[in-house]
């Protein structure tokens, strides 16, 4: 069974409502290919290995997080970006793309699914509802110090975390953030957590992790997405009676 690409982006419009969010990017349908779609590929970033992968898989969508035309880049299509660009089109390929509104929704996005996969308790977001928030507070299952903590994210991340250490106690309040939201930091501590989880790190996050009082987890920019692009893609293949499959293509950052 196939479905028409409008009615896929429409209903993803309703779903995510990106016109909540002031982005760096176009959320949406990026790139127009063909009409009828029988199958999604989704992925965290629309790199030419995803693309290429996607072309092998017969996909007639890539659905990613990182998609193109970010605010302030090269204008030009020359280079990688008509390397890119030359695949969705001689391919025939439709790329959809979905930021920030896919890191704060309420059960698909990056933020709520990482939860899911560590067993942690959503309390609420900081600065705005669940759903909105791109930030958000809660509780690990049980209290347990940096290095438990640690030997968690690695596990479900399958990625060695890197921890700035900002106090000895044990964690049981926690701030977390996918992805690169590390200039978080100073408000997040103003909420009084233990702990702030998030993909990237910075030079000065480390020293005002350790000022505040605050320990800090990088866990992975690309580890800490990988979450909610797949949702999305299952949830859509599931209303619409589609094919997805999910390609990993790894990145240690």
């Amino acid at each position: 069974m196939s479905v028409a690409i409008n009615e896929i982006v429409t209903y993803c419009q309703q779903l995510l409502e990106p016109s909540k969010f002031k982005d760096y990017c176009p959320n949406g349908l990026q790139v127009a290919g063909r009409d009828k779609i029988n199958k999604i590929v989704s992925g965290v970033t629309a790199c030419q290995q995803l693309l290429d992968a996607a072309v092998l898989a017969e996909a007639d969508v890539i659905l990613v997080h990182h998609g193109y035309f970010w605010r302030g880049e090269q204008q030009n299509v020359v280079s990688i970006k008509r390397n890119r660009l030359q695949t969705l089109l001689v391919n025939d390929l439709n790329l959809l793309a979905y930021h920030l509104p896919l890191d704060a929704h309420h059960s698909l996005g990056n933020n709520v699914q990482l939860a899911n996969k560590m067993g942690w308790k959503i309390c609420s977001g900081m600065n705005g509802e669940l759903g909105e928030a791109l930030v958000l507070l809660g509780e690990t299952a049980k209290a347990m110090y940096a290095g438990e903590l640690s030997d968690q994210l690695a596990r479900v991340l399958n990625r060695q975390p890197l921890h700035i250490a900002g106090h000895q106690r044990e964690i049981k309040r926690i701030a977390w953030c996918t992805g690169a939201a590390q200039s978080f930091i100073e408000e997040v501590a103003s909420t009084g957590v233990d702990a702030f989880i998030s993909g990237e790190i910075s030079e000065q996050t480390v020293h005002l992790a350790r000022e505040l009082g605050l320990d800090y987890f990088a866990a992975g920019h690309h580890a800490t997405e990988s979450y909610g692009v797949q949702a999305l893609g299952e949830h859509l293949a599931e209303h619409f009676s589609i094919e997805h499959e999910f390609i990993n293509i790894h990145n240690p950052v």
